[in-house]
């Protein structure tokens, strides 16, 4: 008989044999991560209210902070944010029970707009996998009553609540930042909208086989900004002064970071860096994800007159990565559209 757990679990090992299998490709990266020291950090912490304060001395040096954060570090993590802990802690448990779904009825049942995905079907080689699964949701599909069976009504509800919640976020953040430059706060607010970002559930299996494979593979976000929550397991890494650190979790901050968007249109004031995620040998890990992003058809301009970008779309950007991938294995990202 096959356990509830077991059952769920994606194929990993079995679907993706030929590249677990390749012994000599492992030791060859244990042998290059063994001089990597991974040391944890503490992500600068701001505190939101002073957005929302009545001083506008307070709220000039809040938006100070988050652009210099934005600019030196790329991430940040944001307290008082205005997402109730309770409504986040309600979603954990909703996507838990997701998750615990068996693997069959996940691949097949079409759940939230056949939303479901794992591993990386494009890799080759270790280190273009990812040990991961998830569920991509276009926020304009959560509010869809077909879109969840009677099971899952519940997470299809609380799921529409925490996307309300994380888009006023995301804008208001994403507003301070373009007024640090100068510009009007409402910039993206046209651009950006349910029709066009998404929310993405995260679940990372315990991965006792080989302690080199990712979790999510390095990368950087295709959009302005992402807002992450994530459990107390730990494993999000980031580039930072050309080495990789670790982010300690804070239970009760969420974690915000730029986007390629964001760095082309701000001319690279603000940067999008580079993260991964390594899985835990004994523990699943859990996180949530909110991706501000535009119109397949958004100009990405820029808030100076002499750009070190060329002029593209959205779609000729995400166009340019898949097609990367399908060719290298990785994504290039900004370099191609530099001028």
């Amino acid at each position: 008989m096959v356990s509830g757990k077991t059952a769920s679990e994606p194929p990993f090992l079995e679907h993706y044999k030929s590249i677990f299998k390749a012994s000599s490709e492992i030791n060859q990266l244990r042998e290059k991560q063994q001089h990597q020291v991974v040391e944890e950090c503490e992500l600068p912490l701001i505190d939101l209210r002073g957005l929302r304060s009545g001083n506008k001395a307070e709220r000039t040096t809040c938006i100070a902070t988050i652009a210099k954060a934005s600019s030196e570090w790329g991430f940040f993590q944001v307290l008082n944010h205005g997402v109730s802990l309770e409504l986040l802690a309600e979603m954990r448990k909703e996507q838990k029970k997701l998750f615990e779904v068996p693997f069959e009825q996940k691949v097949s049942s079409k759940l939230l707009n056949d939303s479901y995905r794992w591993g990386t079907p494009s890799a080759t080689s270790l280190d273009q996998f990812s040990w991961s699964e998830a569920f991509h949701v276009p926020l304009a599909m959560i509010s869809k009553v077909d879109s969840c069976n009677r099971e899952f009504e519940h997470l299809r509800e609380v799921m529409e609540l925490i996307a309300d919640a994380m888009s006023e976020l995301a804008h208001t953040l994403a507003g301070v930042l373009a007024e640090n430059l100068g510009y009007p706060g409402h910039c993206f607010a046209k651009s950006c909208n349910k029709s066009t970002c998404f929310l993405r559930l995260n679940r990372y299996p315990p991965c006792s086989f080989s302690p080199e494979t990712f979790g999510l593979q390095p990368h950087t976000d295709s959009d302005f900004l992402t807002i992450l929550c994530q459990d107390q397991v730990g494993g999000l890494q980031l580039m930072k002064d050309s080495q990789w650190v670790a982010v300690k979790p804070n239970p009760n901050a969420l974690i915000v970071n730029i986007g390629d968007l964001f760095q082309a249109w701000s001319n690279d004031i603000y940067k999008s860096v580079e993260h991964k995620v390594m899985p835990n040998a004994k523990l699943e890990r859990y996180s949530m994800a909110y991706f501000l992003c535009p119109s397949y058809d958004s100009t990405i301009g820029n808030c100076t007159e002499v750009s070190l970008y060329k002029i593209f779309t959205f779609g000729e950007f995400r166009k340019q990565v898949q097609e990367d991938v399908k060719q290298t294995g990785k994504k290039v990202g900004l370099p191609r559209f530099l001028r």
